[in-house]
Order: C-alpha cells, then structure tokens, then sequence
C-alpha cells in the first residue's frame, strides 16, 4: 500500500483501501485484499503502542468499512472506545460510529463507554454533547435507559442547552423511553417539557414527538400541552410562507410540526376552554379554506406536504366529532379526491370517509358519494382502493340503500380478489341480515352468496341462516321451496347441500304438497349429492333421512335401503357408520309415536350476540361499523347449531341404552377394549412441549389433563368425561410409581381430590395430584383406571396410562450471554457429562419452530450467543428438593445433508443423556 504523506482529515490511507477494493475483480481477490489489511491493522494494533489519534482513527474507519462489506470483525473494538477519549471532534466521531455499528449492547466495554458518554454529556462544547447523545439513541438498551434515563431530562430542560442540543436530547429520550418506560419519571419534568412548545426555535417537531409519546404513557401529566398545541398550531396555520421561510417546505410553513401538533391534539377531548377550543376550530377551518385554493407550485412535494396536513386536520376533526360543519366539509373535501388521479389520495380519501360514515353528523354526506365509491368498485385497478370503497359501502349502508349495496356487492363478489373474498361475504351476511326488512329477500341474498362464493361462506354463514329460518315462521316456507330450486343446479356447492338438508329435513313438508317437489323427489334430490360430499355433510344428510322417515312415513322403506346398505353400516367413516346404524335401528324397532318425540320439529333458538358479526370484528377489527342496536334477529353462536345435532344424537342413543340388551345392536363394547375404533391414547412424549391436552379417548370416556409446574413441585388435574348415557359405576383411579427404591423415592405423590365412584351418564368429574420431585427420575408414573360400565356386565374395565409428569417439566430456563454460557460449557467437559447424538432431520429444518421446541420443553433459548446464528443453544435447570442440575443444549443443524448434531452437558450425566434422548425423535 502507498504510504501516506498527509495527515490531514482526508485520510488518503483509507481512500486509497477503499478504491484497491473498488478494482478488485473477483470475490477471492476483494477477499484477500481484505485479509491483508485485516492483518496489517492487527499488528499495528499490538505492536505499535504509540499509535496516535490519526492512525487509530484511520484504522478503525477501515475496520468499519470491512465490516460493511459484509465481513466479522472480532478486534478494534478497544481502540474505538479509546478514540472516545479524544479531544478531536472527527476522532471521536469515528469512535462513537464504530460503537454505534459494531459493539453489541451486553459487551464487556459497555461499562467503560458508559463513563466516556458521561464525561461527553457534561462537556462545555456542544458538538460533544451531540455525538454523545446520538451514541445512546443509537444503542437504545436497557442498560442506556437505566444510566441515562435521568440525565437526559436534564439537558432538554436546560436554559443554557443550545438549541441542537435540546434536539438531539428530545429525541435520544424518546427512543429511552420507548426501550424501558417504566425507567423514566414522567411527572417530575412534565411543567418544564410541556413548555417547550413555547421555544421560538423551530427544532419543536422532535419535541413535539416525544410530548405526544409522554401525553400517550401518562396522559394526565401532560394535558397542559393542550392549549400551548393549539397555540403554535394557530401560529403556524395562520402565518404565511414567507413569514416562516427557513421552515417553509414548498410554500407550506413547517408541514411536519403541523402534522405533529394534530396528532398530538388526538391525544386529549375537545378543550372545555371556550377560548382554545375556538381557537383550535378556527385552526382547522383555515386548513380546509388553503386546500380549497389554488396550489402555489405544480411540483409533487407542493402538494404531498399540503395534503399530509389536510388529512391530519381531517383526522383531528373525526376525533372532535363534535362540530356538524367542520364534518361535512371535510367529508366534501375528500369527495374531491374520489376521483383524483392519484392513487394514494383515493385510497385515503376512502379510508377517512369510512370513519366519517360512523358519526351522526356526517353520515348523510357520506352517502352522497355512493355512486362515486361504487364506480371506484368497478373500474379501480389497485385492490387496496377496491378493498377501501368495499369498506365504505358496508360503513354507509342503511335502510334506505341496503338492497343496492348488497347487490353491488355480490355483483363484485364474482370477480374480487381472494384476499377479501371471505371478508366481503360476512359483511353482505351482516348486511343483509340487519337490513332485511322482508325475510325471503334475506334468504334469497343468503342462497346466492353461496352460489357466488361458495368456498368463502364459513361455517358461521350457514349456520346463521338456518337459525334465522328456525325462528322466523313466516319464512320456513319459502326457504323449503328455494332452497329445494338451488339443489335442482347441475353444479351444487356443498354448503348449499348443507343448508338444503338441515331445511328440507326440519320443513320440507311445508312443500310436498306440489308433485314436483313430492317427499320422494326431495329424498332422491338429496340423496343425489350425497356421493359428492364430505363426511360430515354426509352425516347431515343421514340426519335428514332419518327426520324423512318421521315427516314422510311413505317412504321410510326407501330410506331404510339406504341405511341399511353396506356401503353405511360398513363405512370406514366410524360417524357414519353408527349414525347409519342406529338410525336403522331407530326407524325399524320404534313405534311412530316415540320417533316422533325423538324426531321432533328443533325449537327456536335463544338470541346470543351474532358470530359472523364477532368473526368480522376478529379478522378486522377496524372496518365494522354496523351497530347492533335494533340487531333483533335471533343470534346463535356456530357451536350452538351443532349441539342442536348432537342433543337430537344423544337422545337417540339414550334411547337405545334404555329399552336394549348390549347384545342387541353391538352397541355395548368393552370400555377400555384396544379394539373400540373409536379409541385414542395419546404418547405421553406428545406432553413435552405442553402441559394440556386429551390422554385418553374413546366412544365411551375421555380423560383430560392439565398440568402445572413451579421448581420442584408439580399440580396434576385429571378429567374424566363419561360420554355415554349410562352410569359409570365402581369407578377408581391410581396412581403408581416404578420407583427403583421403594425407600428413597424419587417423586412424592399426595392426592388431593378424589374422583367419585360414579360418573353419570354425560357428566366430568375432577381428581388432583400433587407432586414433589425428590430426585433424578427416568419415566413416568402410571394413571390405573377401573370401572364397571354396566350393572350386568361381569368382567370390570381397567386401563393403564402414563402421566405426563417428565423430568423436563421440572426444568427452568436460564438466560446466560455468550462469555457464561461457553465459560460453563467447558466446566461441564468430562466425558460422562456429554452426550451427543448425529440424526436425521425428521421434520423440515426451521431455526424459528426448532427454537420454539426448546422454549416448550423449558430451556430459555439463548439468543446471540453461538457465531453460527444457525444454531440453536438452550441452558436450563432441573429443579429437584435433593439437588439442582444444570443442562446445556447445542443444536447444530445441516440443512444440506438434512441432518442435526444435538450436544448436551450436563452436572449430572444420567441427565444429558436422558435429555438427548427425548428430543431426538422431535427434530
């Protein structure tokens, strides 16, 4: 490298290194342009201890501009805090930006840069004073709010502070604040910041940022900003470009502290004060009056500025919501922008109108664009303005347009775009059912909005309007008849088949009447697109026939094939092949008089808050805006219809376990038969990542479980459901331990709750476990469960399950930084406190899901800590009441072999292997 004759500020070293790197024509030859100056840097670094001010300087600029180009830099970072102590602003600059960049905020020198940005902030010279501040905003750590948190204040509310001092301190305290909230005092300096708003010089719009994020944390202190907001708002407003001409943006006087003294004002209620409160009116109005005149410049950034303030003022306005003629302005002025040729402006035009839709006095001039927003509809070509003037049109519908906009809506909904398919379909539900004045028009909206976007209408949907037909007499009729027309469609969605067979089944008697939809038509009509559809519309549909059978006894034979056909009582689908199966039961051993009362007509629904109207506000919380006042409608929750269902189930089967011997249906199995198709047994390794969950389930019983853990001790509830109608009797559960010696136990149980002897048919009953680890453990402890399911029944039912109580559970994680987490690492080197295992990924390779693994089985994943970032490293401790065990985890992935290398030590090697053991199978 050419030696450098100058020792100027340019550094030449530097800019001639810089273009070496610039004429490098290959990636290995930039690589080893760079290796040869790393490795001069480096043995200046250790051999020349006189380096001065300059060279140090120039050397770590070079570190910085290597570590820019995409290179580890692993020294410097001491010459770079020594620059720190220079009296020279350029050396110093140099030092605070390579902190700034390279040093991370849990770096052993954090503590010595402290106390050099100490020494900085108290210095006389105020471009010290700066590069200081702008050092702790940009590290922003804890550790900056808890040192500085209390100094900073200082220098924003001191009278001798220059004015870019005040700057930088206002916003290094903002990003404080926003780091640690609870490290700051708000009220102390509250009176003295809010005054700021007074300062003549123009540096407010920092000040006035973190005024706003004070009023938003503790808003009662700061309320006095109020009127001072107002007061330089009206000063700003009022005055001309050319009295404000340093801070005048294209002819518009200091559009960015406007934009931020409006939002501060959204903050706080309407000023009571009289005086401010007009004030701030008149503020407003002379806004909407500029936007009204003819634009002093034709650049972009003429207009951008004038309209950011225009569109705040407008939102300030909403927040009033107070003053009928500010509204109504605003509301014309953003009708101007409908239709302007500016695609952001529409898209804002059209949000701000949906908020103005929702106030009284703006409502009605929100309407008058209505054809404007429906033509935006049709011929806009960015989906977000589509997807706005869909939200506008469901803010501003009423009464009196309800019929047009659920039109113009289910008219679009042919060629929407997918993402809003589904959230245009519950808003034409909620529409057209708050609005539906004639109940047929309801229905008939409904059946099309499943014609139209099938695939879109969510459980929620049909359900609503199955509830709604329930309920409302006058519209059972001609719901049978229309829906009875969409089956006849070549082409049937399966929601349709839905809605069909729940409304032919509870009313199609209404229509048999014709010979064109005679009970034989509706059965086959049905029956045709059974074949076509899932498991669970077929189980609907099977309900439907059985309710066929009890409204239309003329063709319960033909019924009955069906039920009776192998292609039901043999289905590999366990749900239909039982309903199938005791339906033909049912109808075949059953007097007409007892299918009748099972089989009866499902009453009215119970008003509940609307679903779909709770699933919109869910999935987008701000675009609804319907009111459910005058919501009248009988509203059911979705679980609610299904449990309709299953009521009618139960009482089929309740009927079945009165009046037959078990052998008569096959119906009575074995409780705990492994045979019982029906049977579900969770592995208790599933409940590493989790401490809740189903252990146990067949047809017959369910055995819940919820755990908890703190340290050594652990709490285990136990629930078992009997899912039958009949009686559980004698029943007993256990729990038992393999304990290796039966003297020293490795796990204390002491039940706290027993279960009763008897479980009623449909009923859960509750048992709690308290336990304490003791020591080292391997396994799990058994649950015995035994009962008998029948009076009659000789042979009692027993089961043996594994509780989910695993040595991980008693495990704590613990938060190390890299020099720790190593440090221990090779205290735990002996052979016997490692294992390690090399596997085959079983599941894609995710560092996030994998990580997420590791938080579940309750080791704290540790972050910034490996120098692969690819690898994952976990510490935790088992806690138990004789002793605790440390255990650190290294998971190494190989994403190109789809392997993983999984190290763990541990102060006890029974522990680590036991560990490596159980995660294996789950990567």
């Amino acid at each position: 490298m050419p030696t450098v004759s100058s020792r100027g500020d340019a550094m030449r070293g530097l800019a001639v290194f810089i273009s070496d790197i610039r004429n490098c024509k290959s990636k290995e030859a930039e690589s080893k342009r760079i290796n040869k100056e790393l490795a001069n840097i480096r043995s200046k670094f250790k051999g020349d201890k006189t380096l001065d001010g300059y060279s140090k300087k120039k050397y770590v600029c070079k570190l910085l501009f290597i570590f820019l180009l995409g290179h580890d830099i692993d020294f410097g970072h001491m010459e770079a805090v020594n620059l720190l102590s220079s009296n020279k602003y350029t050396e110093k600059q140099i030092g605070y930006l390579f902190i700034s960049v390279l040093v991370s905020s849990n770096s052993d020198l954090m503590k010595l840069i402290i106390q050099n940005i100490k020494n900085d902030i108290s210095s006389p010279k105020p471009v010290h004073v700066n590069l200081a501040l702008h050092c702790i905003a940009n590290i922003g750590s804890v550790e900056m709010s808890e040192a500085f948190g209390q100094e900073v204040p200082k220098l924003l509310v001191s009278a001798h502070a220059s004015a870019s001092v005040k700057q930088s301190a206002a916003l290094c305290l903002l990003r404080l604040i926003r780091t640690l909230p609870e490290a700051m005092t708000y009220a102390e300096w509250a009176s003295r910041v809010i005054h700021l708003l007074n300062d003549q010089h123009m540096w407010l719009t920092a000040a006035t940022s973190l005024i706003h994020t004070l009023s938003q944390l503790s808003p009662g202190d700061y309320k006095g900003c109020v009127s001072l907001a107002v007061s330089r708002l009206s000063r700003i407003v009022t005055s001309t470009y050319t009295d404000l001409q340093d801070y005048t943006y294209y002819f518009v006087p200091a559009p960015w502290l406007s934009v931020k003294l409006l939002r501060l004002l959204q903050c706080y209620p309407v000023p009571e004060e009289p005086a401010v409160r007009g004030r701030l009116v008149e503020c407003l109005e002379t806004i909407l009056n500029k936007c009204q005149e003819p634009p002093k410049s034709k650049k972009v950034q003429h207009s951008n500025s004038k309209n950011a303030v225009l569109f705040e003022a407008i939102n300030l306005i909403i927040h009033i919501d107070s003053e009928p003629n500010l509204l109504v302005r605003a509301c014309n002025q953003l009708g101007q922008f409908l239709q302007h040729r500016e695609t952001n402006l529409r898209y804002l035009a059209l949000e701000s109108m949906c908020l103005l839709a929702g106030s009284e006095f703006s409502a009605d001039a929100v309407k008058k664009h209505r054809e404007t927003v429906i033509n935006a509809l049709k011929t806009e070509r960015d989906v977000s303005v589509r997807q706005r003037a869909v939200d506008l049109l469901y803010a501003m519908c009423d009464k009196t347009n309800s019929e047009e906009i659920v039109a113009e809506m289910l008219a679009y909904l042919k060629k929407a775009d997918y993402a809003i398919r589904e959230e245009m379909v519950l808003k034409v539900a909620i529409l057209s059912e708050k609005y539906a004045s004639d109940y047929t028009w309801y229905v008939d909206t409904i059946l099309k909005l499943i014609r139209v976007a099938g695939d879109y209408v969510s459980e929620e949907v049909w359900h609503r309007v199955i509830q709604i037909v329930i309920n409302r007499d006058d519209a059972q009729g001609y719901a049978a008849k229309t829906v009875f027309e969409n089956l006849q469609a070549p082409a049937c969605h399966e929601n349709m088949v839905k809605v069909g067979g729940y409304i032919l089944g509870e009313f199609g008697n209404l229509i048999a009447g014709d010979e064109r939809s005679s009970p034989l038509v509706q059965f086959n009509l049905l029956h045709s697109k059974f074949h076509l559809c899932t498991p669970s519309t077929r189980a609907l549909l099977l309900s439907t026939y059985i309710k066929f059978i009890n409204l239309f006894p003329e063709i319960k034979p033909t019924i009955q094939n069906v039920l009776q056909n192998n292609n039901q009582l043999r289905n590999a689908d366990v749900e239909l092949q039982q309903r199938a199966l005791e339906y033909s039961q049912l109808s075949s051993i059953t007097s007409q008089d007892v299918l009748a009362t099972v089989l009866e007509e499902m009453p009215p629904f119970p008003e509940r808050e609307s679903s779909i109207l709770a699933k919109l506000k869910k999935k987008k919380p701000a675009s609804v805006q319907v009111s459910l006042v005058g919501y009248h409608s009988p509203i059911l929750a979705p679980s609610l219809l299904l449990v309709s269902l299953t009521v009618q189930m139960s009482l089929i089967r309740a009927y079945f376990s009165l009046f037959y011997q078990p052998t008569s249906i096959g119906y009575h199995l074995a409780l705990f038969s492994p045979t019982y198709p029906l049977m579900h047994k969770t592995p208790v390794l599933l409940f590493m990542f989790k401490n809740s969950g189903v252990l146990f389930e067949n047809a017959l019983i369910q055995v819940g479980v919820k755990c908890e853990f703190k340290e050594q001790y652990g709490r285990v509830g136990l629930f078992f459901g009997n899912k039958t109608g009949n009686q559980l009797q004698n029943f007993a559960a256990a729990v038992s331990l393999a304990q290796t010696n039966p003297h020293n136990p490795q796990i204390n149980v002491a039940t706290q709750k027993e279960p009763p002897s008897q479980i009623d048919g449909g009923a859960q009953v509750q048992h709690f476990i308290n336990l304490e680890c003791i020591s080292m453990f391997s396994g799990s402890p058994n649950l015995q469960l035994r009962c008998d399911f029948f009076t009659n029944y000789p042979a009692p039912q027993q089961v043996t399950l594994k509780l989910p109580v695993i040595i991980n559970k008693f495990m704590e994680g613990v938060d190390m930084n890299s020099g720790d987490f190593f440090s221990r690492w090779k205290q735990l080197g002996q052979p016997t406190q490692e294992t390690q295992k090399i596997f085959q990924a079983r599941h894609p390779i995710d560092t996030e899901a994998a990580r997420t693994k590791l938080t579940g089985f309750g080791m704290c994943a540790l972050t910034n800590v490996d120098p692969n970032p690819e690898n994952l490293v976990g510490s935790g401790i088992i806690k138990t009441k004789t002793s605790q065990i440390g255990c650190l985890l290294r998971l190494e992935p190989n994403k190109q072999a789809k392997m993983y290398r999984l190290t763990v030590r541990s102060s006890v090697g029974e522990a680590a292997a036991l560990i490596c053991s159980m995660l294996e199978e789950h990567f």
